[in-house]
């Protein structure tokens, strides 16, 4: 063997097979993510071992590998629960060693997952992604998968979670997919002002909805039900809005204030369609600022809608979509935005 012939042979990655995770692979994930992303990421549980484990013995997180015949973890995905619905599942978290992109370690993980893992689970009733818009390596795979694009959510990211690979010069939005797995139809109200693009949406999904305009007002008599979840590294203040009642705009202008008070720059809140009033919840938020976002199935058991607000500049230009629909989803999304911050300083 030549010089040439063993330099080829040395960079030829090792065979590798997907599995679901085992505790000795926690050492390698940590591994992995600091190769990958330095000490950028941001849910920091993925550089220690131990909360690995843990969170794979509990349920917060169910990892699948992908691991060399020697045993070394090259790759690994995720499903966890990440909305209100408990048979929501999100799948992301998932990262592939450079030198073995091109060898399809990230298609059969996601194989694994979706056509294998998932359907034999039937506590995991619906899956949602949400592929990041700097590249399209991962909207590509998940469309081949099946899964449907319903929102987009702008200036997600800060531009830091990808300073290893140099991948984004500002904040990253991501693509929201989903697939079901149990179909649950019932019934939604929409909002006058989103319902052609909802039901062109709804159109395309995998699950049955009847669809009712929204109509009424916030009924006083009902109190507001809302969570905040605030993600402080990436400056993300997640409110979801199980019911809307008449102090509806009192309850936001607070969380909205506590959110700022820990950095937030990007405000998401979702609405429970199911509510006929939603489209008067949608009225307040768009009086302040707050722009489509998109559907998202099951997300409270009923779908919730996504709006959102941002006081960090929404680097649009950047957004790299691969499906036509996506394309058309973030031009409106654009537009709407435009619209919703032109009327609220018209209004000042």
């Amino acid at each position: 063997m030549n010089r040439e012939d063993e330099k080829t042979t040395l960079q030829e990655p090792e065979s590798f097979y997907v599995d679901e995770f085992r505790p000795e692979d926690a050492e390698g994930i940590a591994s992995l993510f600091k190769a990958v992303y330095g000490e950028g990421y941001p849910i920091r549980l993925f550089y220690d071992p131990e909360a690995i484990i843990a969170a794979n013995k509990d349920g917060r997180y169910i990892s699948v590998v992908a691991r060399t015949d020697s045993g070394k973890v090259i790759g690994v995905s995720h499903l966890y629960p990440s909305a209100p619905c408990r048979g929501l599942y999100e799948t992301g978290v998932g990262l592939v060693l450079k030198e073995y992109r091109k060898a399809g370690a990230n298609r059969e993980m996601l194989k694994y997952l979706y056509e294998k893992f998932t359907p034999e689970h039937r506590h995991i009733e619906e899956l949602f992604g949400e592929p990041v818009c700097n590249h399209v390596v991962m909207q590509k795979a998940v469309a081949a998968l099946g899964f449907k694009e319903a929102a987009i959510e702008i200036a997600l990211m800060p531009a830091e979670a990808y300073t290893a690979e140099k991948s984004a010069t500002g904040r990253v939005a991501s693509l929201d997919v989903f697939r079901s797995y149990v179909p649950k139809p019932h019934r939604i109200f929409v909002p006058l002002v989103y319902e052609e693009l909802l039901k062109r949406i709804y159109a395309r999904l995998d699950d049955q909805r009847d669809i009712v305009a929204a109509d009424g007002v916030l009924p006083e008599n009902v109190p507001t039900q809302t969570k905040i979840s605030i993600f402080d590294y990436a400056r993300v203040a997640r409110i979801a809005v199980a019911q809307a009642g008449g102090n509806f705009g009192d309850i936001l202008s607070r969380l909205e204030n506590e959110a700022r008070a820990k950095n937030a720059v990007v405000f998401q809140v979702w609405l429970n369609l199911t509510e006929p009033w939603v489209g008067k919840a949608v009225e307040i938020l768009r009086q302040r600022g707050y722009f489509f976002g998109g559907a998202f199935p099951r997300w409270f058991d009923g779908d919730g809608l996504l709006l959102q607000k941002l006081e960090c500049p929404p680097d649009f230009e950047n957004i790299v979509l691969f499906s036509d629909f996506s394309k058309e989803l973030l031009k409106f999304i654009r537009k709407d935005r435009e619209r919703t911050v032109t009327r609220r300083f018209a209004s000042l």
